[in-house]
Formats: structure tokens, sequence, C-alpha cells
């Protein structure tokens, strides 16, 4: 999940000022996924990235450590690079649309976050968010592949656990990235999410505290949803942008769902639930 600043509210019966509405809005996905790649090919760039943050990144450093204790350090090592390549996903987004962004932050037993300069534009709001589930994607359906290959069920281990990771990140309310993305196309629907939320975690008995930090962080922007306060940059979101976000949405959730229910079966066969390691 993910935590971004909100935008400046403009004083009031002054107009909010977009001075790009049209070129911005038509960078979408497809300039995320291009910056990305030529990011990437810098490979002195990387190098620089990877050791300023396995060097200084004490929360790094420190997640690692606490999830050895906890599980072992075979799937801590597979959580917390998981965590890393879905905040470099933001991370690279945020970059793509030249905003200033901080390298990744990780809190112990809840996850990790990026945060950024927020967007002037709200679709490329939702491209930011929809950017680390998308990553996380690419990662469940890599390790899906190298499984098929070499027959190795830890590598389908890896995808369901990428996939599943993702996929519950993508639940319709804030402060999950689905939360932001669905904010972008009507934020009433935060509501359904939320009952969503509350359902899935007594089915899948999360603790307590966790449905605690998620409501504390993500009920206050339900409610101001409710009470009719929009995001004042929601007057320049035509209805294509609407559409388009919601289709790149569905297609996440939907691609997400596939991968892990097919690597499910072979990481775990013959059990309901559950990683082998």
């Amino acid at each position: 999940m993910d935590y971004l600043p909100p935008p400046t509210q403009p004083p009031s019966g002054e107009a909010p000022e977009d001075p790009k509405p049209v070129q911005r809005r038509n960078r979408g996905i497809g300039a995320i996924l291009a910056a990305m790649v030529a990011l990437l090919a810098k490979f002195k760039l990387l190098l620089l990235l990877g050791a300023k943050l396995f060097a200084i990144s004490w929360s790094f450093l420190l997640s690692l450590w606490i999830y050895v204790v906890i599980f072992g350090w075979k799937l801590a090592v597979v959580v917390m690079l998981l965590l890393l390549a879905h905040e470099l996903g933001h991370y690279f987004a945020f970059r793509a649309y030249g905003l200033p962004a901080r390298l990744p932050a990780f809190v112990p037993l809840l996850g990790a976050f990026t945060a950024g300069a927020a967007p002037d534009d709200l679709e490329q709001d939702a491209y930011i968010a929809l950017a680390g589930p998308l990553t996380g994607l690419g990662l469940a359906a890599a390790c899906y592949a190298i499984g098929d290959v070499t027959q190795d069920r830890f590598w389908f281990a890896c995808a369901d656990l990428s996939a599943f990771l993702n996929l519950f990140n993508m639940l319709p309310v804030p402060p999950f990235d689905g939360g932001r993305i669905i904010g972008a196309v009507w934020p009433p629907l935060w509501v359904a999410g939320f009952v969503l939320f509350i359902a899935l975690a007594i089915f899948w008995h999360i603790p307590l505290l966790f449905i605690i930090i998620i409501g504390v962080l993500g009920v206050p922007s339900i409610l101001s949803a409710w009470r009719g306060h929009v995001d004042p940059r929601a007057a320049n979101m035509t209805f294509g942008a609407r559409g388009r976000v919601s289709i790149w949405y569905l297609a996440t959730v939907l691609g997400l769902l596939v991968v892990m229910s097919q690597s499910h079966a072979i990481a775990t066969p013959g059990s309901a639930s559950g990683f082998h390691w």
C-alpha cells in the first residue's frame, strides 16, 4: 500500500489550475512502461539505487530480520523481494511522470509504501497506484514461467504469493492501491470495498490489529466521499479517462486471479491454502 500526499486545495472561489490537462491525460500506462524500460536500461542507475536501498534503508533490514525470525529466511527473502518489486513499480511510475519520489520505506508486518508528489491529473494518480500491482503481476507471471520450465514447486509458490499479495492490495478501499485507483473512477465504491475487506478479513482470520489500522487509515476518506467531498482533480476526469482506468483495473485483477489460481494448484496440491517452502 502507498500513502501519497493529498492535492493542495485551491483558495476558496478560485478554480484549480490545470496547465496541460489534455497532454498530461494522454500519457497513460504506455508512457509509464516506456519510461520504466528506459530507466531499467541504465545499469549504473540501478546499481546506485540498489546500493543506496540496501546500505541505507534500515526499514528494509528491520523488516527482513523480523520476517526471518517469524517465517524463516527463505520465505522472508521472497516476501521482501516481492514488496520491493511492487514499490519500485510505484517509484519508477512517479519518475516517469517527472514527479519527485522517495525510495520505498518498509513497515514490519504491514508492508511498504512509496511517497511522492501528487500529480495534477487524477488519471495519472491512478496509473501510479496501478504500477505496483502491475509489476507484481509481471513478477508472478515470470515466476510461473520459470516454474513451468524447471518444474520446481518453489517458483510456483513464489508466483502464488506474489499474485495473492498484489490481489489483496487491489481491494477497492483506501489505503490500498485499489482504493486509490477506484477513487479516480467513483469514490463511493469505497463503501463496498470496505465491506469486502471486512468479509475477507474474517474469512482469512486476519489479526484484529491489522483491521483496525486499515480502518483508521481508510475510514476518513470513505466518510468524506460519502458526504460528497470530491477531489478537485475529478473535475478534469472525462468519461473516457474513467473507462481507461476501469479497464486497466479489471484487467490487472483478472490477470492476478488467473496466475494465482494456476500457480496455487501446483504449489499446494491437495491443500486449500498455505504455501510450501
